[in-house]
């Protein structure tokens, strides 16, 4: 089921999510609705926060050619355990903030640790767009946002660009 992705600003995006004890049917069944809805958006990365939810759930999926077949990772309490002194600068988009995209410097390498939706610990490295990925993905169940990392006058104009855009959602513009 593809759910309803909020928009910036909404206080749900910027609460620290709490963590899952163990994993259950439910967890599976949000993990399949939230990967139909990332790859519906189309995104390439979705966390619980976005779609309303306040547990520790992060699914991403970066393979982008579509003669690849998919490769959708699905994260429990994911961690960020270790990173690399070197950097990586992508131009970062999200899907709650629609059509704004900017640049942020982020590890370059990141180890994290999670849990499957089988209640498994996972331990994996990941580089370039995955760690980058991972990152903010990670950064949403802390209630951090991608323009949280740039200057106050860039975060302000596209605070105010999401405000008129809800606007004229809500109008049916």
């Amino acid at each position: 089921m593809i759910r309803p992705i909020l928009i910036h600003p909404d206080p749900r995006l910027k609460k620290v999510c709490t963590p899952y004890a163990d994993s259950s049917d439910a967890v599976r069944k949000l993990a399949e609705d939230m990967l139909e809805t990332m790859y519906d958006a189309p995104g390439i990365g979705l966390a619980g926060p976005q779609i309303g939810v306040t547990e520790r759930i992060i699914v991403m999926d970066c393979v982008r050619e579509d003669t690849e077949p998919r490769s959708p990772i699905v994260m429990l309490n994911p961690e960020v355990i270790a990173s690399s002194d070197e950097q990586n600068v992508y131009e970062e988009g999200c899907l709650s903030i629609p059509d704004q995209f900017a640049e942020v410097t982020r590890p370059k390498l990141v180890q994290v640790r999670w849990m499957d939706v089988d209640g498994t610990e996972q331990t994996r490295e990941f580089d370039d767009l995955w760690a980058t990925c991972v990152q903010h993905e990670i950064d949403h169940l802390n209630g951090k946002l991608f323009i949280d990392y740039l200057g106050a006058m860039k975060r302000q104009m596209i605070t105010r660009k999401m405000q008129k855009l809800k606007r004229e959602l809500a109008r049916g513009d």
